[in-house]
């Protein structure tokens, strides 16, 4: 082989977007692994990273279109427009978060333009795959970052303290959801010194929160869902598990000071959990922080990027919450998308060869056609 596979990223251009998809460690794997990689002047400037960092790695810099021009593989942190990818070569591969179910017009544009879109999201959760699940490595950030912020909103402290001018009590959080984000929110605000309970639909959680020192919350007599959802995510509950529920987070959340919701389902609106009846309920001065609010919330009234006040209640959640945190965001999702394309590096030929186990999964265009069973 004589021609070096050519590896392109660009800077994010969706509103609020501050992540980068390369850092300049992995150009240097990249670069080590034969692969030659051009990187958008200005694309790490939001995550903290230098032009000059890039170039010391070993990255060529240009313009857009010098950029992409004859690459072989484009990566995102979100999926480009297709009009930024004229000039790759034949059947580029588009590796990004792609968003397949709301961004489907962009996949109908790549499959038009004989583009192979690779939706990172779309990987398999099994063992083999999880140094490359991007689902993961920001929902954990963004498990953290919803309990930080909402203890800067929150107007009291968190932890218990014992001062000569009297006891401040432990604040009180409960967190709804306990995948990666709920796992991470409640060892966050255990850190913080919060009294910490949690609850999920799925029953094999309830051991994961009291290991991490947090009082589970979950109803009885009504089966949920033993063992793990599909593809490790929560599905949605019968009539009789939903009213069950209800009724028990509407007592104990009455009692809360900070309330972490996280619940998504893949394709589908996030499921609501908190009625305006429940946040009424609560203390003034309390905080919830929504973070499924870019699917439709999992709270009632709350609003992307904005504080809402309801009932002496505040509010929060963001459409983007892993850009919150642009330089730990960055690093993470880099290495994710290095080591899915190293795990498949074909030495001889020089690229990487997919599989059909985790090729499959996330394939979504190829040959001009829509090919993904998920999205047919």
């Amino acid at each position: 082989m004589t021609d070096k596979l050519r590896i392109a990223a660009l800077t994010e251009r969706a509103a609020g977007e501050t992540r980068v998809c390369v850092t300049p460690e992995t150009v240097k794997k990249f670069t080590n692994l034969g692969a030659i990689v051009a990187v958008e002047s200005g694309a790490g400037h939001a995550a903290s990273i230098a032009d000059a960092d890039y170039a010391a790695a070993g990255a060529v810099l240009g313009d857009a279109a010098s950029v992409v021009a004859g690459a072989d593989i484009v990566l995102g942190v979100q999926g480009p427009d297709v009009g930024l990818l004229s000039g790759a070569k034949p059947g580029v591969w588009v590796a990004a978060g792609l968003d397949p179910f709301g961004q489907r017009g962009r996949i109908d544009a790549y499959a038009a333009a004989g583009v192979e879109a690779l939706a990172m999201e779309f990987m398999p959760r099994i063992t083999r795959a999880q140094s490359m699940d991007i689902l993961s490595s920001q929902s954990n950030l963004a498990g953290y970052k919803a309990v930080i912020d909402a203890a800067g909103v929150y107007g009291r402290a968190f932890p218990m303290m014992m001062t000569a001018a009297g006891t401040i009590s432990a604040a009180k959080a409960f967190i709804m959801g306990v995948g990666v984000a709920g796992l991470q929110a409640i060892a966050t605000a255990r850190r913080l010194g919060a009294q910490v309970s949690a609850t999920d639909v799925r029953s094999a959680t309830k051991e994961q929160i009291q290991s991490l020192g947090a009082k589970p919350i979950f109803v009885e007599n009504v089966a949920g869902i033993e063992g793990e959802g599909a593809g490790g995510y929560a599905t949605e509950m019968s009539p009789e598990y939903q009213a069950a529920q209800a009724e028990l987070v509407s007592s104990h959340i009455a009692k809360q000071d900070i309330v972490i919701t996280t619940a998504l389902i893949p394709g589908r609106a996030a499921p609501r959990l908190i009625s305006d009846a429940q946040i009424a309920t609560m203390k003034p001065g309390s905080v919830i922080f929504d973070l499924a609010v870019a699917q439709g919330g999992n709270v009632e009234g709350s609003v992307p990027d904005q504080i809402v006040d309801r009932h002496g209640v505040k509010i929060i959640g963001y459409s983007n919450t892993p850009a919150h945190l642009p330089a730990d965001a960055s690093a993470l999702f880099a290495r994710n998308l290095y080591n899915f394309l190293s795990a498949f590096w074909d030495k001889e030929q020089g690229k990487p060869v997919l599989d059909e186990e985790i090729g499959n999964a996330i394939r979504l265009t190829q040959g001009g056609q829509v090919v993904n069973p998920r999205l047919l």
